[in-house]
Parts: structure tokens; sequence; C-alpha cells
């Protein structure tokens, strides 16, 4: 034999025992027994009352009564193998796997496709820029937040008994979140009280908190159009009647709220946002207004936010858009 068919024989050779080998598993047909288990086998043969397989599994002869074999159940097994269905296991699974997907939807609600709410909770504002939707985590200013409780608010409520006009003030001309629509959702869940964070400020050091309603306004949150003087915004005109109702004089933003799943509530504002800079506050009722606010800002050809949520590209095939709560739309258990 010439030394170019031994190469080539020797590659040959080679080549076959790379191959990635053939389980017989995967070869393997489906006794199906009538408990619901199954054996693996290559191949069987019936002998009398009792049939004898060829087990993939153990690579050995079996036999088991012929009267525990469900037939029905592995012929049609076999004819969905045949036209390319799913195994059993396959659709179970798949069922197991859009339970926890709707548990995790009501947790944390999807509000744009590839981008979900977090458990913890927070003020979220929905944004799309360059076609692409975002989430921008909206930071309460006027004090320090409590860093280990994120989902609680820092509360000081203006006093309308000692005044009927008063404003809140912030630094910057600018708010640190820009919107780029003039429409953004805004995604609002908060702690009702926040273990002690929350103090009025017309309350002396010593005098005990009144104890907080169980259930708030799902309006308490409005949005405010900010004025900008010099080098920081103003919430101005702020005007509360003793009896805690807000005048028309105010700068609130026409706004509805929408409760979702999770606990969120969902504010939108009933027209287009001006180019400007605007604040989310909290209103107390009788109490006035919380003077720490959320406070971002309208501008469509600003930059990217830095800190903007990005869709995640695995989550993008399965869009879901918030869903409000009800009675006769929550899921049936």
């Amino acid at each position: 034999m010439r030394p170019f068919s031994l190469v080539a024989l020797a590659l040959t050779a080679a080549c076959f025992l790379f191959l990635p080998p053939v389980s017989a598993q995967q070869l393997a047909k489906r006794l199906i027994l009538k408990d619901g288990s199954y054996q693996l086998a290559t191949k069987w043969e019936k002998k009398g009352n009792r049939i004898r397989y060829y087990s993939a599994e153990r690579a050995e002869w079996e036999e088991i009564p012929d009267s525990l074999i469900d037939w029905a159940a592995t012929e049609k097994y076999e004819k969905d193998r045949a036209a390319g269905a799913p195994p059993p296991e396959a659709v179970e699974l798949d069922k197991e796997l859009e339970a926890e997907r709707k548990a995790e939807e009501l947790k944390s609600p999807q509000v744009a496709p590839g981008l979900r709410l977090p458990e913890e909770g927070g003020i979220f504002l929905l944004d799309n820029f360059q076609s692409q939707p975002q989430l921008n985590e909206l930071q309460q200013s006027g004090g320090e937040l409590n860093k280990n409780m994120k989902g609680n608010i820092l509360r000081a409520a203006i006093n309308p008994i000692a005044s009927a006009k008063q404003t809140i003030e912030l630094k910057g001309q600018h708010a640190k979140v820009q919107s780029h629509v003039t429409m953004p959702a805004i995604y609002v869940n908060v702690e009702q009280d926040s273990a002690g964070q929350n103090q009025a400020a017309n309350a002396a050091p010593q005098q005990p908190q009144k104890p907080q309603q169980p259930e708030q306004p799902i309006d308490r949150f409005r949005i405010v159009r900010m004025q900008v003087k010099s080098d920081k915004r103003i919430a101005g005109d702020i005007k509360i009647a003793v009896y805690g109702k807000v005048s028309q004089e105010q700068k609130l933003v026409p706004t509805t709220s929408q409760p979702i799943s999770g606990g969120w509530v969902k504010v939108t504002p009933t027209a287009s946002l001006a180019p400007g800079e605007y604040a989310v506050v909290e209103m107390l009722g009788k109490e006035g207004m919380n003077l720490f606010v959320w406070d971002f800002g309208v501008n469509p050809s600003a930059p990217a936010n830095p800190t903007a949520w990005k869709p995640d590209p695995r989550a993008i095939k399965q869009p879901t858009p918030d869903r409000p709560v009800g009675p006769e739309k929550r899921d049936k258990q």
C-alpha cells in the first residue's frame, strides 16, 4: 500500500474517533406503564403474558408483565415523537416556567419589553431615549435618604395654619434625571411610614407622632411644575387651606393615578408636559404637602441619563404591559 493511502486511512480513523457517540437513550423508545412511569428500551418482544425488552439504561434484557404496560399511551408517545411534538416533560416544564413568570410579574410588573420594576419599591420614571424604553429612578431631594430602607421616604409637612403660602426650593437649575418624552409614566411604590424617619416640621421634639391611617389614597402623589430662578428651582405658590384643600392656583399638573400589580401606582400626566423642571410631590391631606420631593426634568434633546435601566434582551420576546388591579381583573387562584 502506498504511503498516501496509509495517511488517508489514518485520517479517516481519527475522524471516527472524534465523532460524538450516539446515546442509546436518544434512540430508545418508551414503554409507558399504567402508573405513569416508563422504561427506556431500544426494542421489545412479546413472550406469552410478558414483554421482554432491551433496557437502554442498563444495556441488558429484562422482562415485565404485559398487564402493566399502557399500550395506548406508548403508541401515542411514539406517534407524537415521530410528528415532532414535544415530550410530556417539556410540556410540564413550560407550564412551570409560565407559572413562575406570572408570579414574578405580580411582584415586579413589566412596564415595557425587557423592563421590570424592582420588588423593593421606589419611584421610577419610564422614559424613551433613541427609540429604547428606559427606567430612571427618581431620588428624593430636600433631605438625606435612608439608604438601608429604599422604599421609605422622608416627610416634613407644610403647616397650613402657620402660613397660607410656602415654597420648596431645590439647588441647581436642572434635575439629574431628564425625560426625553413629554408624557412620562411615573411608577410609585413607597412605604406609608418610614419607621421614625418621618417628622412633621411643626411638631415639637417630645411630641409623639400621630398614628398613620392604614390606607392612603392612590392619588396622593402628584406632579408640580418647578420655577427656575437663578441657581435654584422653586415649587412656589403652594397654597393650602386650613382644612387641607389645595387651591386651584397651584402649579400642580393634572394627572391620573392607576394601581397596578405589586403594590405600585402609575401616575401619568393627562396632557403633554412642556419642557422644564418638575417634581413628584406627596400630598398629606390636612397636614399639607411633603417638603421632600422627587425631581425630574422634561427635555427631549437632553443627553442620555447615565444611570438609566435598559431593557433585558432575554426578556424582550415576552412583552407584558402593566395591568390595572381590580376585582374583575385579578388572576384566578
